[in-house]
């Protein structure tokens, strides 16, 4: 049972350093892609599209209506900061 716990404590330390590792991109990002956002959604906010490294190369994840949690109305879009050695996502969040 000890062995258990020991193995079950070691994977959540391990799980919640994953969570804030930082992956730095050596190459920098392209321009966003400018995306025809459609017609408004009332209750909706646009989030926009991005540039996600997939660990080779930038990939376009597109822009979308969504509906934000309770409580949030703003959302503060992701974007790519440059840092020594490259640049690293800061991920969008609701405020």
């Amino acid at each position: 049972m000890k062995k258990f716990m020991l193995i079950a404590a070691a994977t959540a330390l391990l799980g919640a350093g994953q969570a804030f590792a930082q992956v730095i991109v050596r190459v920098a990002p392209p321009a966003p892609i400018v995306e025809e956002r459609g017609p408004a959604r009332p209750g909706f906010v646009w989030v926009e599209g991005y540039h996600r490294w997939d660990g080779h190369r930038y990939v376009w994840t597109h822009g979308r209506w969504v509906h934000p949690p309770r409580g949030h109305a703003e959302w503060i879009p992701g974007h790519w900061d440059s840092r020594p050695g490259g640049y690293v996502w800061i991920q969008g969040h609701w405020r």
